[in-house]
């Protein structure tokens, strides 16, 4: 048996795999978002260790012999977030996370004292990313900075109490703004630019490598067997596309999770910076990957869905699913942009907008208009990717595949056939499994390649297209239109 831990933002998720590639036991339970102040976004690491810690106890009565022939463990995890720790391992604040937006002028300063932080990075410069949420903490919080004696990433934190270590991936090291991504190793340089070291930073491994041993109190409190192997594991997105098969160049999926991507792996580092795109490690060696990334994607449905108070999202998502063409094309236009946004944009300050309300409109229509506004963002974060042609199939990934409605809707968007297998939205804990898999000795391939459960395929409507053509194009002037009052903040008395 194998063991893929993914550590989301909105659950964690703990999958049970056998060596036919079967799914033996998945269990998730949910976590919370702080917000104390605009822009900004937390969680408290220690309760991921207490959620992930309650979801190793129920599988420990739910399937104890099964846990007892585990011989690999994988991670997997939201990227970017920043875990500070003192000298002796205490955690300092709360993790600053991934869609947190508060750090956009220190993205300008590691611009400015770095001129080729891009060519060594493979990206601009985001809020989102490690790197200017610790010069941000060194500004506001110096004492809190000057305490800090280790940075990891959120899976790597879980890593720590199950191991003992500070080790973490290349995948997910891509994503702090320190690593040199062509060469897969930290960069002193940009360390420098945040008045950090090395030695701040956990051990980088490939993703398919050991990367710790199970220590022995954890061990017994689990039902494991002590010193099993904690593979290097993966981001979020690199362990998902090990969880579809994505291995080779050409290969890649579509994940409608919290956030939305669209994934493509490549043989070498492929960088569209002037697009917002991202150029990160691949969870396997000698691999990279180019992504898309909207901030607020299946997101957005939760948002909707709160906001109407249709507690049932597939429901809500029916229900636009049952509205005829005329109801969809006047239905408002909606931009995605909850929690500002990434690609193409790079605006942590864009904001959400519901655009064309009527009287006539009911809840159906405004759950229409998020599912075709989250759609036409991922169309744009499609075209910013600088693969020569798009795959004729990806799959699809993440909360949001569920909805056959919005399957659809996407598939015509994109242009592109969309293939939706059984336990892809849980695509990331999969491929944390199968990188625990190939830790304790697997090959990556014969790994990947075994047991694919039943799958549905979503093929473009071209006469569907024909009518959302105009819409889109609204789209893309509303946001040209009302993008300068997102940066305007004064309230007329």
């Amino acid at each position: 048996m194998f063991l893929g831990i993914d550590l989301g933002t909105s659950d964690i998720k703990v999958l049970l795999l056998d060596t036919r590639g079967k799914t033996v036991a998945l269990e998730r339970a949910s976590l919370t978002i702080e917000r104390p102040a605009p822009l900004w976004s937390e969680q408290d690491p220690h309760a991921w260790w207490r959620v992930l810690d309650s979801v190793m106890q129920r599988l420990k009565v739910a399937v104890p012999d099964k846990l007892r022939q585990v011989e690999g463990i994988g991670l997997s995890g939201q990227m970017h977030g920043a875990v500070l720790l003192d000298a002796s391992g205490a955690v300092l604040r709360p993790a600053i996370l991934w869609n947190d937006g508060r750090s956009v002028i220190q993205c300008q300063k590691l611009l400015d004292a770095v001129p080729d932080l891009v060519a060594i990075a493979g990206n601009i410069p985001m809020p989102g990313f490690t790197a200017p949420k610790l010069l941000w903490v060194k500004e506001n919080e110096p004492n809190l900075f000057a305490r800090t004696a280790r940075v990891l990433l959120p899976k790597d934190f879980l890593r720590l109490q199950m191991t003992g270590e500070a080790v973490t991936d290349c995948s997910d090291a891509s994503g702090t703004l320190w690593m040199d991504v062509a060469k897969r190793r930290w960069s002193p340089t940009l360390l420098a630019a945040c008045d950090m070291s090395i030695d701040q930073m956990p051990r980088i491994v490939e993703g398919s490598e050991p990367g710790g041993t199970l220590t022995t109190n954890i061990a017994q409190r689990w039902g494991l067997r002590p010193g099993i192997v904690v593979a290097g594991g993966g981001g979020d997105n690199a362990a998902s596309a090990i969880g579809v098969g994505a291995l080779e160049p050409g290969q890649g999926f579509v994940s409608l999770g919290t956030s939305g991507v669209i994934f493509a792996v490549t043989a070498g580092l492929v960088t569209n910076t002037a697009r917002a795109t991202h150029a990160f490690c691949h969870a396997l060696p000698k691999r990279w990957h180019e992504m898309s990334v909207m901030l607020s994607a299946a997101s957005c449905l939760k948002w909707v869905s709160r906001l109407t108070a249709v507690r049932n999202e597939d429901v809500l998502a029916e229900s636009a699913a049952q509205l005829n063409s005329k109801a969809r094309m006047e239905a408002p236009i909606f931009l995605p942009y909850l929690s500002g946004e990434r690609t193409p944009h790079n605006n942590a300050e864009a904001k959400g907008v519901l655009f064309g309300l009527t009287h006539e409109h009911d809840a159906a229509a405004v759950a229409y208009s998020v599912l075709e506004g989250v759609s036409f963002g991922m169309r744009d974060g499609l075209l910013a990717l600088q693969i020569s042609k798009s795959p004729a199939t990806l799959e699809l990934v993440g909360g949001g595949s569920k909805s056959n409605a919005w399957a659809q809707l996407l598939a015509t968007v994109l242009d592109v056939r969309l293939r939706v297998t059984t336990g892809n939205e849980a695509a990331a804990a999969l491929g944390a499994a199968r990188l625990g898999w190939c830790a304790a000795g697997g090959d990556p391939h014969e790994v990947a390649s075994t047991a694919e459960g039943p799958s549905v395929t979503y093929l473009p409507d071209p006469d569907a297209w024909d009518l959302l053509r105009s819409r889109y194009r609204r789209f893309g002037e509303l946001y040209t239109a009302v993008n300068p009052a997102f940066n305007d903040r004064e309230v007329p008395i």
